[in-house]
């Protein structure tokens, strides 16, 4: 804890450029060094302005402390330059992040086939639907989505990949404890209760309009390649781009309509050179010699459920008003259970007892994990966290049955990641 405070407070000198901080820590080797080093060490051995050094100069520990109080109470984790747990694959970049704040759970990412998906925050309902759609894609074939859970592409990358019932790594251009956008919290809270919230800045860090740029590097360096969703010829997605391929990434871009200003971006990537993509397999597959057990093209039916079941979502008013169980609409399709049935009579007056053998057969198709669900669905709209304390289950576990039993028709999702069951119990 000693050494890890000095971590911290060159972290937290955000008035300085990351390369500058990574620059100083090649310099002195040790944050500790470089903290203890005088205006004549500073002068001799760096290139700094009269600013820079001025900063270097302050030796109160005070935040740095703040900090580490407020991580330990907040359950973030630090990770620094020389923890073994460091990504490699981020540790490799020219300006690598001093230190990373992490708030849920980062997985081993140099195992995993991490694809940073990103666009403009004024998308358009293609570039909306095709970010939400190109991630529940790459979580179905085993892939790790990032992204930068701003308004728009990204935000819908987020949801498609926990609408697929896997993880996500959110990387931040702002303070760890901050939500930007603000009404984006109940995302940011499901992200890190499945995957990871990550950022170089630790609490109590002012937002600067520069924080993003940078944050854009953390993004492609964490993953083998970026998607380039939608994005005008000047936008924060072409300098993700730009940084991935500066990385050595691979970079991916969705074709728009060569009319549309927010596809000039993308339409120039291809035609540089990046290739197209309009499936999660055209990512996948350029990746599957590299991860040859981990990916698999992704069962096109379960992909097509998740998308047809957001559409609904996708749909429904920002504050929609909830209706009573009975107004519902009874669900419908092939392939769906027929669990909810209109009807006037009592069940002790139905007279075709064949509707509740089929309920019965069905329920002897579901797994122990579903079922648990399912009997812990005792109110008439519960939200995920409490299904996930009441089974005991791992979230990623919960979201992805309860995405599987919402396909087969005996779960309905609600807004606020509330569900109800379509059956009485």
């Amino acid at each position: 804890m000693s050494t890890l405070k000095y971590w911290v407070w060159l972290s937290a000198l955000t008035e300085l450029s990351p390369k500058t901080r990574f620059e100083l820590l090649n310099i002195f080797g040790e944050p500790e060094l470089l903290y203890h080093a005088d205006e004549n060490q500073l002068l001799e051995r760096c290139r700094l302005s009269e600013r820079e050094r001025g900063i270097l100069l302050d030796k109160s520990l005070s935040r740095a402390n703040l900090i580490l109080e407020k991580c330990h109470e907040e359950g973030i984790s630090i990770l620094t330059l020389q923890d073994a747990a460091y990504p490699k694959r981020l540790k490799s970049i020219y300006d690598p992040p001093v230190v990373l704040y992490v708030k849920g759970r980062l997985p081993a990412m140099d195992e995993q086939a991490a694809v940073a998906i990103v666009g403009t925050r004024k998308c358009s309902p293609y570039g909306l639907k095709m970010a939400q759609k190109l991630a529940a894609e790459i979580t179905l074939g085993g892939g790790l989505v990032v992204t930068g859970l701003a308004a728009g592409a990204d935000s819908a990358a987020a949801k498609g990949a926990l609408l697929a019932g896997g993880s996500c790594i959110g990387v931040l251009g702002c303070a760890i404890d901050e939500v930007f956008p603000a009404w984006n919290t109940e995302l940011f809270s499901d992200v890190a209760a499945v995957g990871a919230l990550v950022s170089e800045y630790p609490q109590g860090t002012p937002g600067a309009s520069h924080h993003f740029p940078e944050r854009n590097r953390i993004m492609s360096g964490l993953s083998v390649g970026a998607v380039i969703v939608e994005a005008p010829e000047r936008s924060g997605a072409m300098i993700t781009a730009a940084m991935a391929l500066e990385q050595g990434r691979e970079v991916f871009a969705v074709p728009g309509n060569a009319d549309a200003p927010n596809s000039f971006g993308t339409n120039k990537l291809i035609r540089e050179g990046a290739t197209l993509v309009t499936r999660g397999w055209d990512v996948l597959e350029e990746y599957e010699h590299r991860f040859p057990a981990r990916l698999s093209k992704p069962d096109a039916a379960r992909a097509a459920a998740v998308e047809s079941m957001d559409k609904g979502e996708r749909e429904t008013p920002t504050h929609p008003q909830r209706e009573s169980r009975h107004e519902r609409p009874l669900e419908t399709g092939r392939g769906f259970a027929k669990l909810r049935v209109k009807t006037d009579r009592k069940r002790i007056d139905n007279k075709n007892p064949r509707e509740y053998s089929d309920l019965r057969e069905q329920l002897q198709t579901l797994t122990e994990p579903q079922l648990k669900i399912i009997s812990a669905m005792d109110e008439a709209s519960k939200h995920v966290d409490d299904i996930i304390d009441a089974t005991g289950l791992p979230a990623s576990a919960v979201l992805s049955e309860l995405t599987i039993l919402q396909i087969k028709g005996f779960v309905s999702a609600e807004s606020g990641k509330r569900f109800s069951l379509n059956i009485r119990k």
